[in-house]
């Protein structure tokens, strides 16, 4: 069994739908609006296989370190390291490693990223975007120099958080957005459809993970949500099947707690066992 391309993506939908942070002695201080700056390891294991392909064991880390503000930008470094094992003897190891930067007011994206498959860089992508009047430039300098345009509609992955959040906020349930992440040598655009779940309170099914004892989180809203992720080709030619889709529960401050990413034919969770919320600058 090979790494399905959908784990290498996880990584960025993660970015999207995941905006994470470790126990302060005082609550970390984030600014109403913003999304709180973090750091935050995630513990990756097998949820459950069946059918052609599925793992039958998976472990597995994600460190995710996210800061920054509308005015300053947002920055994102992550590290995703799985080992996926298909129980004919053959173990594979995949080590993803990015750094992102998002401008607050989405108009531009910048993204690097390294993926290891056994210990051997097998691809590598560098690039940018930058929003026009009517479509999106992509400048590409990894894999190869290449230059792209795209929809003006596709929107960038923080973006893609705070539409979440807004739509959580409005009580509407679902959204659908292309969106643009810089996976797949640059060149991939995924359709996103998002399902807000009903909104969970303060005292209901409290958390028994790292985000339980956060001060800033105590009294927070929260929501379960879920975004797919589709090939854009598939688009009109009946039922899709999603990639994969990736579930957890975000907070009115854009972090997110139990992850669960489906592959179709397995499920990988993803506990968060430490967490700090930092101090996010304020904007002048």
């Amino acid at each position: 069994m090979t790494i399905p391309n959908a784990l290498r993506l996880a990584s960025v939908a993660i970015a999207a739908a995941a905006v994470l942070g470790g126990p302060y002695a005082a609550a970390a201080l984030t600014p109403s609006g913003e999304l709180a700056a973090h750091r935050a390891v995630y513990e990756l294991k097998l949820a459950k296989t069946g059918g052609k392909g599925g793992a039958v064991a998976a472990r597995g880390r994600i460190l995710y370190d996210f800061s920054g503000n509308m005015c300053d930008g947002y920055k994102l470094d992550f590290r995703q390291v799985s080992e996926l094992d298909n129980g004919e003897g053959k173990i594979t190891l995949s080590d993803l490693r990015s750094s992102t930067w998002e401008d607050g007011a989405a108009k531009a994206y910048k993204f690097s990223s390294q993926n290891y498959l056994n210990q051997q860089l097998i691809d590598s992508v560098d690039g940018r975007a930058e929003r026009r009047e009517n479509a999106i430039g992509v400048t590409l300098s990894k894999p190869k120099d290449k230059k792209l345009d795209l929809e003006a509609t596709i929107i960038f992955p923080t973006e893609h958080v705070r539409r979440i959040l807004e739509a959580a906020r409005d009580n509407k349930s679902i959204l659908e957005f292309p969106v643009y992440d810089g996976s797949e040598s640059g060149e991939k655009v995924y359709n996103t459809l998002t399902v807000v779940g009903r909104e969970i309170g303060p005292n209901e099914r409290v958390p028994n993970d790292a985000a339980r004892d956060q001060k800033e989180l105590a009294g927070m809203k929260r929501w379960p949500v879920t975004v797919s992720y589709f090939e854009r080709s598939d688009k009109g030619n009946g039922e899709q099947i999603p990639v994969y889709a990736i579930s957890f529960e975000l907070y009115e401050n854009g972090i997110s707690r139990a992850l669960m990413l489906d592959y179709n034919n397995f499920s990988i969770s993803g506990e968060l066992k430490t967490l700090e919320i930092k101090d996010t600058k304020a904007c002048p």
